[in-house]
């Protein structure tokens, strides 16, 4: 079991009493509004952050999130209690676990940068706040000196607790097979120059023919368990016998299948009905070394997607919502397209709404769209009809851009 050894400075200055009261003040008002103030500080760890694989992971970037969270309210609470005491560092679980997910990724949490933006964001809203609270200037140069040193080396003692468990989850995940494994997959996906047959034999798994690849992923760490078994189902759902799983992180998993079909949404949404709280993004079909790369790089996108648009939908197919993401690459833009091209229809009943895409997908034909939804051919003309009233610009004329701002609206909803 990890343990780290804080270390103990009985030289410590202590805070006069005017400058520990400022600062139980300051800290108690930055308690009572955190989410507004973690907010700040979160968007300035991001700012600063090198890897962009921290900021396309959901996942990784809620952890991160959560660390700041964590970091700031633990520096926080124990200003509040002790002020200007020396804070030991936080062993939050969750944090704890973001680090050996970034050691398994094989990051780096010095290059994340998101240290160092944390940081000044943190430093910027408490120096507001100290502003607020006293206006004499002697009472101001000391609480800011007393304030920046409690705050500086609980960040200091914090990365250094930090690497010390990360260079130990190194030195346990190196003597295991899984590290070679997931070296071999991230330079597959970063493209590097390696060979089929040393690749093949590092990972257990042909990379030859045909590949569908999966990021599945669960809601809370308590649903983790649930991952294996809807990978296994996600396997027999591309009519695959075998399948080649990676440990993402603690939450998620990445799955590729010898498979050259992706199994419809409603036939996945209906096979992971008994893993509530799973979610599975699938990639397009794909071959050999680069379709290995490519489909997971296309799930890896409709995850993301899910993520931007708050959506809770359990399966995504990145061939489904290919347009959408170039689209929702800016959602200011992204809401503004919808509203130009579909008016009052974005808010019609969405019986309407799925009429019009079925009628689509159907390829304009009312009688096969009529028998895809179950119902009389005269029944879709008038739905079409109507949709047509509430459009700025009729369906036959705008049918692609309509398609594109529908989807949107169905994933956010």
């Amino acid at each position: 079991m990890w343990r780290y050894s804080a270390t103990v400075d009985a030289e410590w200055p202590r805070p006069s009493r005017r400058t520990a009261e400022l600062m139980r003040d300051v800290a108690e008002c930055l308690l009572a509004s955190t989410n507004v103030a973690v907010g700040e500080v979160v968007a300035a760890a991001h700012r600063e952050a090198e890897y962009r694989a921290l900021l396309e992971d959901p996942q990784l970037a809620a952890a991160d999130r959560h660390m700041s969270k964590a970091y700031f309210r633990h520096w926080l609470s124990a200003t509040l209690q002790d002020p200007g005491a020396r804070v030991g560092p936080c062993v939050d679980p969750e944090v704890l676990q973001f680090a050996r997910d970034l050691v398994r990724r094989r990051l780096d949490m010095h290059d994340l940068g998101s240290w160092r933006g944390a940081q000044h964001g943190a430093w910027e809203l408490w120096v507001d706040a100290c502003f607020a609270t006293t206006p004499v200037v002697d009472e101001l140069r000391d609480l800011m000196k007393v304030s920046e040193r409690s705050m500086t080396t609980f960040i200091d003692d914090s990365i250094a607790a930090l690497d010390e468990y990360a260079e130990q989850e190194r030195a346990d995940l190196a003597r295991g097979a899984s590290a070679e494994r997931h070296a071999t997959v991230q330079l597959l996906l970063e493209g590097a120059p390696i060979g089929r047959a040393p690749a093949e034999s590092r990972l257990g798994y042909a990379l030859a023919g045909s590949h569908v690849a999966a990021i599945i992923w669960s809601d809370s760490a308590d649903e983790a368990a649930d991952l294996d078994a809807a990978a296994e189902t996600v396997m027999k759902m591309c009519g695959a016998s075998r399948r080649f799983t990676l440990n993402a992180s603690a939450t998620a998993l990445w799955v590729w299948v010898p498979a050259d079909t992706v199994p419809s949404a409603e036939a996945a949404e209906a096979g992971l009905d008994g893993h509530p709280g799973i979610h599975v993004a699938f990639g397009r079909c794909g071959r050999d070394l680069d379709g290995f790369r490519r489909s997971h790089l296309d799930a890896a996108a409709a995850q993301r997607l899910l993520a931007r648009m708050g959506s809770v939908r359990p399966v995504v197919r990145y061939e489904d919502v290919a347009l959408v993401s170039v689209l929702t690459a800016d959602m200011a833009q992204a809401d503004q397209f919808v509203t130009d091209t579909l008016g009052d229809f974005a808010t019609a009943d969405p019986v309407l709404r799925q009429t019009v895409l079925t009628y689509v997908r159907e390829r304009f034909n009312g009688s096969a769209a009529a028998e895809r939804m179950f119902t009389h051919r005269n029944t879709i003309e008038r739905r079409l009809a109507r949709a047509d009233q509430l459009l700025p610009v009729p369906l036959a004329d705008n049918a692609a851009s309509v398609v594109a701002a529908l989807k949107l609206v169905q994933l956010r909803d």
